[in-house]
């Protein structure tokens, strides 16, 4: 086989199949491929890339639990982080992403320590609000965010599709 070749070949299986990642049956993810490689540890509660097929890409600005009147609303982690994920996902639907758009999500947190202690919790708020689809993820923590009174803060990456 020519090197040429090779490297296409190669090239082949470092494409979703070959890492157990794809397109989702259903045809959702808005052109967006899970790459989850199977000699690295299993991602829980997010994908380890994300590829984005053509398409606009859409960068959603940190939310926080803020509510209409712009005052922080929830008294822990949990609730805090359920009210600035629906902020960002009200913020992706005005641009014209849905949940399964997101490619990449980062959780600012001023006690990580907490947000790993609610861990299943807010996997459930993940699952409630999103489903199974997992983006790109990172939690970075802060020492404080804008807003005083958050505990969390989500930014994202989301791809619309042409239409």
């Amino acid at each position: 086989m020519s090197a040429e070749a090779a490297g296409s070949e190669q090239s082949e299986r470092a494409g979703a199949g070959a890492y157990g990642a794809g397109p989702r049956a259903d045809g959702g993810g808005g052109g967006l491929e899970r790459i989850n490689p199977p000699h690295l540890a299993p991602p829980t509660g997010f994908s380890h890339a994300v590829r984005a097929a053509p398409g606009t890409l859409v960068f959603l600005a940190g939310q926080t639990a803020l509510d209409g009147s712009g005052k922080i609303v929830g008294d822990g982690i949990v609730e805090q982080f359920e009210r600035a994920l629906t902020n960002l996902l009200e913020v992706a639907a005005a641009a014209g992403a849905g949940p399964s758009d997101l490619a990449k999500l980062t959780v600012f947190a001023v006690d990580v320590a907490d947000y790993r202690r609610h861990a299943r919790e807010l996997g459930r708020v993940w699952k409630r609000l999103i489903g199974g689809d997992f983006p790109a993820m990172a939690v970075i923590g802060a020492t404080r965010l804008w807003d005083e009174t958050a505990l969390v803060e989500i930014e994202g990456i989301a791809m619309v599709r042409e239409r």
